[in-house]
């Protein structure tokens, strides 16, 4: 069977090829550049199961026309991961909406025009942060779940960063949504959308560990490296999942017929920065005396006016144990340590 993945080199979607090529799956994965097609060809050993075609810009118009017109008739399976991930833009539109919105209508589009009787399942890389309600997450009353969605609109959400990149994930899982409704009758699949937290773990590949992170792994960095910003999210909790339960929740999603129309909300629970200095201080000696110790075993305290994640359903419908806090921080800190020898 053929999957094809967009965004192929990003951070979960490097896991979610591993996973593919393991099970024996054929991928095609789109990329940016041929530099950066190079270089994962190269890294995946090439694997001749492993094709790459270049995307360069996924909100242009008709951005995968070409790839499908060429691959169509043998896709069956569509991941859709690429999407811009970073709250430090203050182009708000340019930068987070409309190639969030625009890559995801793109790419259902040319499903359409090229592989509507082909392609069997989409799964869509969304976020938690398209069922978050940002005025409620101080609230300690308040559940979130799988049904719950961010009532942010395409004025509303560009306030700031976080804002508008939380509002790019809403609009654009809702586009996904909104297409397979109207026109159910000219497309033959199915849809489920990830819905991930801050999403820790180790990078696939020791060599694409950089002196800055992917924004969920930049929490730990910053702290091992000590970095300034590190003390100014000694206050910060959040929740958490780890990429290797993401990336296999996105073959779940498209093998079980129990994942179909469902949004799968990946998180294994809270944590506190607090939390994270406990662990590596406790776990990693070298570090210690060079990076922040707050205030040690008081990292729950954080959980206070949080509301709760209840995942349930998609627990159920996975069937699989989620790595914890301890563990996905210790991989993530290891192998920065293994690629930062002066530490």
């Amino acid at each position: 069977m053929t999957v094809l993945i967009s965004g192929a080199t990003g951070f979960i979607a490097q896991h979610i090829v591993n996973e593919l090529l393991k099970q024996d799956y054929k991928v095609i994965g789109t990329v940016r550049t041929q530099e950066k097609a190079d270089k994962l060809k190269k890294q995946f050993g090439n694997n001749p199961n492993l094709s790459l075609e270049l995307v360069s810009d996924i909100a242009a118009p008709n951005a995968f026309d070409e790839v499908f017109k060429k691959h169509g008739s043998e896709v069956k399976v569509v991941l859709h991961t690429a999407s811009p991930f970073f709250v430090t833009s203050t182009e708000y539109e340019k930068d987070l909406l409309i190639p969030a919105v625009n890559g995801t209508k793109s790419i259902l589009e040319s499903i359409k025009k090229y592989a509507a009787d082909s392609v069997e399942r989409v799964v869509v890389t969304s976020s938690f942060a398209a069922m978050l309600d940002l005025e409620k997450a101080d609230d300690a009353s308040v559940v979130f779940n799988e049904e719950s969605w961010n009532p942010a609109t395409w004025e509303s959400c560009q306030v700031n960063g976080g804002a508008a990149y939380c509002g790019s994930k809403k609009l654009a899982e809702a586009a996904a949504w909104e297409f397979l409704r109207e026109n159910r009758k000219a497309v033959k699949f199915e849809l489920s959308t990830v819905n991930p937290v801050y999403v820790f773990g180790p990078q696939l590949f020791d060599e694409d560990v950089k002196d800055t992170l992917n924004t969920s792994c930049e929490f730990i960095n910053a702290l091992i490296h000590n970095k300034p910003e590190a003390k100014h999210m000694q206050e910060f909790r959040s929740n958490y999942i780890d990429v290797r339960d993401v990336s296999r929740a996105h073959l779940v999603a498209f093998q079980k017929k129990e994942a179909i129309g469902k949004r799968l909300l990946l998180t294994n629970g809270r944590f506190s920065y607090q939390e994270l200095e406990d662990i590596l201080n406790e776990d990693f000696p070298q570090l210690k005396g060079k990076i922040l110790v707050g205030n040690p075993g008081s990292g729950k305290e954080a959980y206070k006016n949080m509301p709760t994640i209840d995942n349930t359903k998609t627990r159920e419908i996975l069937g699989y144990p989620f790595k914890s806090l301890k563990e996905t921080v210790d991989d993530t800190a290891a192998q920065i340590l293994r690629k930062d020898s002066k530490l």
